[in-house]
């Protein structure tokens, strides 16, 4: 793969044979972003699982304890006095058969996260193919099948994220951005790292985490010692 010289010289900070701490991996990944933009910081976790039995799933959500540096758009499915109060709680689009038919022959796809109370699940099946791919499904264990919209908007708005693995036993998150600093970096990564330990299946035998790596936008890997996280 050809890489540029701005790449190449980030990446003689970096050393590929060696496993950072994740502090150490956090003051790293800020100074190899050095892009001209604000550069979002990435976690990718290699499980030692097999996503295609279901009894291997990996997923779930986590509140980054200073966010993603990015704010989300909220659509809300709901009636009547559940669709009053994702309103109040700053959603950016709230309603019910009218959103549902607006994805479906529009394909309007103008916000991040779909909250749904669990009544509008049936109608919202027909949409799978189209919203499962993207990842934005609604789903109990992500908490955004909920009864508790107040909540579960609040939460998006704070920074919660979902994690689960792709068809490689990979997760990949965002967890920030450069400009937060190695220490908020840092805490992020333990939060959803322990996240991820908390959720190994019971069916996952040998080694869960099998690597750790995190990396700016622009910049390169960076190893991270996942032995510390457990």
């Amino acid at each position: 793969m050809k890489t540029g010289k701005r790449y190449a010289e980030l990446a003689k900070l970096v050393d590929r044979s060696t496993l950072y701490d994740p502090s150490e991996a956090a003051k790293l990944v800020c100074e190899t972003g050095k892009a001209k933009f604000d550069e979002t910081v990435e976690l990718h976790v290699r499980l030692g699982v097999d996503s295609r039995h279901a009894d291997q799933q990996v997923r779930g959500a986590v509140v980054l304890p200073h966010g993603t540096g990015r704010t989300k758009t909220v659509l809300v499915l709901a009636k009547g006095p559940k669709a009053d109060e994702a309103k109040e709680a700053g959603a950016e689009f709230v309603g019910d058969d009218d959103m549902i038919d607006k994805i479906q022959k529009e394909n309007w796809f103008d916000f991040d996260v779909i909250i749904a109370t669990p009544d509008m699940m049936g109608k919202l099946g027909k949409l799978g193919k189209v919203l499962g791919p993207k990842g934005l499904m609604p789903n109990p264990k992500a908490g955004t099948v909920t009864m508790d919209v107040t909540k579960a908007v609040n939460e998006v708005k704070a920074g919660k994220i979902e994690y689960r693995l792709d068809k490689s036993n990979i997760i990949h998150c965002p967890v920030g951005k450069v400009s937060f600093g190695p220490e908020k970096i840092e805490e992020n990564v333990k939060a959803l790292m322990e996240a991820i330990i908390k959720a190994k299946p019971a069916a996952a035998k040998g080694q869960y985490i099998k690597s750790c790596s995190l990396a700016a936008t622009m910049g390169p890997g960076i190893k991270v010692n996942a032995t510390k996280f457990s």
